[in-house]
């Protein structure tokens, strides 16, 4: 049968060992670990709030500086009614007002694709970046899809930055002013998102 140490100070180095292993078990598995919970507090957030932004997207498109341009041209795309394959790069201003010299607010940088062989639908993947007020610098992301002869069309939001952080929400695209013959759009935005 075992003995057990009734001396103190062996019974305190025992236990003080337990205590350390135990310790450096726990650290391990914390460290190991890819996720965590977190109390919002603890990243400075507060009380969500729900906003609402207006603004013109302009789609320039021809001319000789344009602010969409083509990088993926398929040869079906000749054919077809809707530009199927079509994809464009964007960088297009958004102005307060549908007129292009009005105060300008930021910028939607991104791609939009057609993605449809039966109407003008584009897939959109975007950010919305801010250069204004309070949200310069700010951002709200959008994947989506634009049914481009659609009234208005619905996109969801699916992340921002800045003070768009844990941003989500919707945003309302329509149709202000088209040119058939250049390609060029004014679109006006209603954008609901809430954030913190």
């Amino acid at each position: 049968m075992a003995k057990i140490s009734t001396n103190p100070t062996s019974s305190f180095v025992f236990l003080f060992n337990i205590i350390i292993l135990f310790s450096l078990t726990l650290v391990t598995v914390k460290s190991d670990s890819f996720s965590g919970h977190l109390s919002p507090k603890k990243l400075g957030l507060k009380r969500e709030k729900l906003s609402h932004l207006h603004f013109y997207f302009h789609d320039i498109v021809g001319g000789k500086n344009p602010t969409a341009v083509p990088v993926v041209r398929p040869a079906i795309t000749k054919k077809s009614f809707s530009s199927f394959g079509l994809v464009t790069m964007m960088d297009d201003p958004l102005t307060v007002k549908p007129e292009i010299g009005s105060k300008l607010v930021g910028r939607a940088q991104g791609i939009y694709a057609s993605a449809s062989q039966s109407e003008l639908s584009f897939l959109m993947a975007l950010n919305f970046v801010f250069t204004e007020g309070k949200y310069n610098g700010s951002t709200l992301s959008i994947l989506g899809r634009n049914n481009v002869f659609s009234g208005i069309r619905e996109m969801p939001i699916v992340g921002g930055s800045g003070l768009f952080r844990f941003a989500r929400g919707y945003a309302q695209a329509n149709t202000h002013e088209i040119d058939f013959k250049t390609g060029d759009a004014i679109v006006e935005y209603n954008v609901y998102v809430f954030h913190y």
